[in-house]
């Protein structure tokens, strides 16, 4: 497994990380024991970043990592949850909210302190909310000493680039913009790098856009976008090979990327994840793969009011 520097913080992390959304069942109904090896299996392999949300099967995902983690030493793994989002329509990123939420989440994690906490899709919250209570909540848990570091999470880049204007960030979380169909992170790269933020990068499989089994029937893309990267996909195995695997390899080779998010509740998954970031790419699958996708290159989808009310 290789290692990079996360901003300014000074942490070394896996250029593949954990995201532990999977253990809320929020794909599919999962095994407790078999998502507790899943998260063993990541560690003894390499991984050390780990990411969570008490939205994640409402609290079931922290919960389960919680188990799995007792069994791991504190300093095998660096651990990131976030607050502010709590169901699909329900958001409160007032300090109060913040703080509890916070201190819940470490005692279901079973920690004394978080390495990073995220405020959860901030574009979903009134942005003078974000930064007067909710900012202001994590500053006050950093000098608690309950956190280490802290950031923002969301899906549209514009919502990155306002908050780094109003105010300072450890960390931030993208999903969804450094993959196979869309790289438009690249474009907030030299503002991060300017300001020391660390960047993780989630979703290398665009929310299944890019897996083998394809989206989900909710995916928000539209049918362009989801019929295009079925086209990429039957290209893949039409070849014997893996749009998974390429996509995942694509994510992590970019140097200026530190880490990866990928999610599963399955050991032998996380171990062909982990295998599959040590193999060199296909550079003539990937190149073909990124023609068939260039129709929709950089082609998102909404999310958040303010993206709704352009």
């Amino acid at each position: 497994m290789k290692y990079r520097k996360l901003g300014n913080t000074g942490l070394d992390v896996s250029i593949l990380s954990y995201g532990a959304s999977s253990l809320g069942s929020v794909f599919r109904a999962i095994n407790e024991k078999e998502g507790i090896r899943t998260v063993h299996e990541a560690v003894d392999r390499g991984i050390n970043m780990i990411d969570v949300s008490p939205y994640y099967g409402l609290t079931k995902a922290e919960t389960v990592l919680g188990k799995a983690l007792k069994e791991l030493s504190r300093d095998s793994y660096f651990l990131s949850s976030k607050a502010g989002r709590y169901g699909d329509n329900t958001f409160d990123f007032s300090k109060r909210s913040i703080i509890k939420s916070a201190e819940e989440s470490l005692k279901r994690l079973n920690t004394d302190y978080l390495d990073i906490l995220l405020l959860h899709d901030i574009e979903f919250g009134h942005q003078d909310e974000v930064i007067d209570e909710g900012i202001e909540a994590l500053i006050q848990l950093k000098r608690q000493g309950k956190i280490r570091f802290f950031g923002v999470s969301a899906l549209p880049l514009s919502i990155f680039e306002k908050i780094i204007e109003k105010t300072e960030l450890d960390v931030i979380l993208s999903y969804c913009h450094y993959s196979l169909n869309d790289t438009s992170l690249l474009s907030l790269l030299p503002k991060l790098e300017q300001n020391g933020i660390g960047l993780i990068n989630a979703s290398p499989l665009s929310m299944g856009l890019l897996s083998t089994n394809g989206p989900p029937t909710w995916h928000p893309a539209n049918e362009k976008i989801k019929e295009i990267c079925k086209k990429a996909l039957l290209h893949c195995k039409n070849k014997g090979e893996n749009l998974s695997k390429l996509a995942i390899q694509y994510a992590v080779q970019n140097e200026r990327i530190p880490t990866t998010l990928v999610g599963t509740a399955s050991a032998e998954n996380i171990k062909r994840n982990i295998d599959w970031v040590n193999e060199p790419i296909n550079k003539e699958l990937l190149q073909e793969v990124l023609e068939i996708l260039e129709p929709i290159h950089n082609q998102t989808w909404q999310s958040g009011a303010e993206e709704k009310s352009k």
